[in-house]
């Protein structure tokens, strides 16, 4: 795995460290559990210790690192309370985005969810994960976007980086790709009919399936530890 820095004459370096390693965090690039070493990462960056260990206590503020006692910094696991409480969340924002979706969707707004929807066909069949999760992003991104609402948009966009992981973790299983697939589809079709009651129960089946697929993912892996 190669770590990139996006150099910003106007971020400390400390910020910058923080942001590739955030990115590669929420990516999924670091797996949970993984020990995150200083000096290796330094000398990966091409930066001193220094910034890579405040880039740490960063992420360790933001609850994506822990501390372990003799061991040092760590990715934190994904918890099933982690997951419960942050799709909880997400499921609020995604009705709400394709009630309205169904009521205030233009002719414009078809098309763009037509190619986001096509778009995510286009990744699953590249068996890609990361293509598939940056296309299923923008699918669910597209729908808020239909939604006419700023707020939203932005409450949702923020929230995303939140249940990256999640995502990373849930498309990972080449199996539910055809599940994926057609729930998208479904949605897809319900909010151009305008037929919210369906809009809304396909998309709450389709994240309490994520939700289940990643609490599986979560146990076997604490079984295996």
């Amino acid at each position: 795995m190669e770590l990139k820095l996006n150099m910003d004459e106007y971020l400390p370096l400390r910020e910058v460290v923080f942001e590739a390693l955030r990115d590669a965090i929420v990516h999924g690039e670091f797996e949970p559990g993984e020990r995150l070493l200083e000096v290796a990462l330094a000398k990966r960056l091409g930066v001193s210790r220094t910034p890579v260990r405040e880039a740490i206590r960063m992420l360790e503020l933001e609850g994506l690192v822990v501390m372990v006692p003799r061991k040092g910094a760590e990715v934190a696991r994904i918890t099933e309370k982690d997951l419960r409480d942050a799709l909880e969340i997400r499921l609020s924002l995604e009705e709400l985005a394709v009630e309205l979706a169904c009521k205030r969707i233009d002719e414009d707004g078809r098309l763009r969810l037509k190619e986001a929807c096509e778009n995510f066909r286009e990744a699953v069949r590249s068996g890609r994960v990361p293509d598939i999760v940056d296309t299923d992003v923008a699918f669910h991104e597209t729908i808020c976007e239909l939604s006419n609402n700023p707020r939203l948009v932005s409450l949702t966009k923020n929230f995303g980086e939140q249940v990256y992981r999640y995502r990373v973790e849930y498309v990972r299983d080449t199996g539910y790709h055809g599940k994926l697939l057609r729930e998208h589809d479904e949605i897809t079709e319900a909010i151009l009919l305008g037929d919210v009651e369906k809009a809304k129960a396909v998309m709450h089946q389709h994240i309490y399936d994520q939700e289940q697929i990643v609490i599986q993912n979560i146990k076997q892996k604490q079984d295996t530890i």
